[in-house]
């Protein structure tokens, strides 16, 4: 959530920054002014009625003292009435409080100078390549290979639950395991500390992150108890912090947790989702940094090189992408994507997106730092796919087809135990 501050003092640079988002921030930005106007003026001229308050109250206690009791009686029905005043104050004050934060909960976050303006996918800028795509005759995509081998059975899954929900059996599931266990190892040597929170995350969790209100549609709703399936572990991982006060020496905190994710993915459909492309439940590791301001873009190049080298490893051909402002999501100020190339769909797929939300997630969050002042500031935060499991998987079962079966990377042959799927 942007800062008051942020929006009394900056007000066109705010209007000017989220237009590279395509967002118009103007006619919100003015009624938040004006209610901000509102509670500064009703704060002031309640804490004359406060003050005047006070005053009286002791004036009544003289005038009894002295046995001017009709004087005090009179000075006492006075101070009923500045209380009914300050009552009346109050409550429009709360108003104008609560107006203006369902306002700044409507304005995204500002996009980094580096954000390239664009509307679509199409406009985002290629930052780098690597790898090498292979040339295979004959291939054929993944939901075919999975039925082929019998690892992974979607009507099986469309059984049990619905579309979506994919059924991994055998050496599909133990490839699942194996990416897991990589991932996690390759984040702990990393210097990730490992947890395992909650799948599910209550109202203040979901309102912290930034996926309520702006992504409630696209979330699982538990109605009985008021919980939400998590999309991503960012939320329950991020959360651990919310109103905590970092030291600085504390900083970065650096997590990782595996966790299923629960998307609803409204309106999907056709055949970019088919097999593993999109799911409504599906396997993440991810990571989160909790970092100083004035280092979070240096935690954020390092996560994305870390991210770089799981794929390297990987051995599948992939790129990065900065995205433009139109394709960014609500809560990032700059956000690289990685997309692994799939030989059969003859097209990239996204596995991992790392974003820096600078101070946006940790004003709702009230997650801060104590700086070497002493000072209290917001931290910024920062998360990324280590990896999403499905395009992967989706990835590498295509690329790595043969005729003997499905070569396992050599990273991943200690996990899995095996060589080829067969």
């Amino acid at each position: 959530m942007l800062t008051l501050k942020q929006l009394r003092e900056q007000p066109q640079f705010v209007i000017d920054r989220l237009a590279v988002k395509n967002f118009d921030a103007k006619e919100i930005l003015e009624k938040i002014t004006n209610l901000d106007q509102i509670r500064r003026e009703t704060q002031t001229e309640l804490d004359s009625l406060l003050s005047s308050q006070n005053n009286m109250a002791k004036e009544i206690g003289s005038l009894m003292k002295e046995g001017r009791k009709s004087e005090a009686d009179e000075a006492k029905r006075a101070v009923a009435e500045l209380k009914e005043k300050s009552k009346e104050l109050d409550e429009k004050m709360a108003k104008a409080v609560s107006e203006m934060n369902d306002l700044l909960v409507l304005l995204p976050n500002l996009p980094h100078k580096s954000v390239p303006t664009g509307k679509t996918a199409e406009d985002n800028i290629i930052v780098r390549e690597g790898g090498i795509i292979p040339e295979l005759n004959n291939s054929i995509p993944h939901w075919e290979l999975a039925k082929k081998y019998d690892i992974i059975d979607f009507d099986l899954g469309v059984k049990i639950t619905g579309a979506g929900f994919p059924v991994y059996k055998g050496k599909g599931a133990r490839i699942q395991r194996a990416l897991i266990s990589y991932f996690l190892d390759r984040n702990t040597k990393a210097g990730y500390t490992e947890v395992m929170p909650p799948h599910m995350v209550n109202e203040a969790s979901g309102f912290g992150t930034g996926q309520l209100p702006d992504k409630g549609e696209q979330m699982y709703f538990v109605g009985l108890d008021n919980f939400y399936l998590i999309p991503t572990a960012e939320v329950p991982v991020t959360n651990i912090y919310r109103d905590v006060i970092l030291n600085n020496t504390e900083l970065p905190v650096k997590v990782t947790a595996y966790t299923p994710c629960f998307r609803r993915e409204a309106g999907s459909y056709g055949k970019d989702v088919r097999g593993l492309n999109r799911l409504h439940q599906f396997d993440k590791v991810e990571i989160v940094q909790i970092a100083n301001p004035d280092s979070s873009y240096e935690s954020l190049e390092e996560m994305v090189k870390h991210v770089e080298g799981i794929v390297q490893s990987l051995e599948l051909p992939y790129r990065i992408l900065r995205l433009c402002g139109g394709d960014m999501s609500f809560t990032s100020a700059l956000t690289y994507d990685f997309e692994v190339y799939s030989a059969a769909q003859q097209r990239w797929l996204e596995v991992s997106s790392v974003s820096n939300f600078e101070a946006y997630q940790a004003n709702r969050l009230k997650l801060r730092y104590r700086d070497e002042d002493g000072k209290t500031q917001l931290a910024h935060t920062l998360n990324g796919s280590s990896l999403a499991l499905p395009r992967i998987l989706a990835a590498l079962l295509e690329n790595n087809q043969c005729e003997k079966g499905i070569k396992i990377p050599a990273v991943l042959r200690e996990y899995t135990g095996f060589d080829y799927i067969d």
